[in-house]
């Protein structure tokens, strides 16, 4: 068996890292001195880290952040905001996720909650946890998109499956009797099964009310579903007169903008 034909064979077993991998011991001299099975766990090794990088990759970009750079060690903690390193940083290593407990990332405009939503949701993906990015308005438009065209069970088992799923811009609108019922059911095939992210300009406190409050039936119901077992961060200003939006911090640099 010719070395041409062990590479074409790994090619096709889809063994591609692998395959550049053992081309590259053959012409290379420094591994003349290393025995069959230093050899073979290098290439082994190339090709499992290829493939976890790949399947980082798939995650991160199949979750459709609405940041896909974002990351834990960019957050600003010096930029007026009020925020808890500690909470964040024992978020970061993804435990609440095994215990199924969501997140309520709440603030005004501009404060970096998205940010630090997507950055939080691309530590789930690095510990290959599948992740999905999605706004409540839009989630609204495919669940409505759905229902007329006969899908409603595909689309909301699409967004009831991830172990972490980040809902933007939650409650930013008073939701309608049918998109209750709508976050009712997603939210009910969630519970103790994954958990969320929400992000919202309205403390948890005011939930209820933009749920309808007393005079909705499912009010009650979505907040137990969500608020028990929960981790807050409530993102506020330490001076409101020196309040920089978050978009202006985590954005390009000026210079880049020209």
């Amino acid at each position: 068996m010719t070395n041409q034909s062990t590479r074409e064979k790994l090619i096709e077993m889809r063994l591609t890292a692998m395959a550049d991998a053992f081309f590259n011991q053959i012409r290379d001299p420094r591994y003349n001195d290393m025995d069959f099975a230093e050899q073979f766990g290098i290439l082994v090794d190339i090709e499992y880290n290829t493939r976890k990088s790949n399947k980082l990759k798939r995650l991160i970009k199949s979750a459709s952040f609405d940041q896909p750079s974002a990351n834990v060690l960019d957050i600003n903690y010096t930029s007026g905001r009020k925020l808890n390193k500690d909470l964040i940083m024992r978020l970061a290593t993804c435990e609440y996720i095994s215990e199924y407990r969501n997140i309520f990332i709440t603030g005004a405009t501009g404060c970096g909650k998205t940010f630090l939503a997507c950055a939080l949701g691309i530590e789930a993906c690095k510990q290959y946890y599948k992740a999905m990015y999605i706004r409540l308005p839009d989630f609204f438009i495919e669940i409505d998109m759905a229902r007329h065209e006969h899908t409603f069970n595909k689309v909301i088992e699409k967004y009831a499956k991830p172990a972490v799923l980040i809902i933007d811009e939650w409650l930013l609108l008073k939701p309608t009797e049918s998109e209750q019922r709508d976050i009712l059911e997603l939210l009910h095939r969630r519970c103790h099964k994954s958990s969320t992210i929400f992000c919202s300009q309205y403390n948890r406190t005011e939930w209820y009310d933009q749920l309808g409050g007393a005079a909705s039936p499912l009010s009650d119901a979505i907040i137990d579903r969500i608020a028990h077992d929960s981790y807050s961060i409530n993102i506020t200003s330490i001076d409101p007169n020196k309040d920089i939006s978050m978009r202006e911090v985590y954005g390009l640099d000026k210079s880049l903008r020209e």
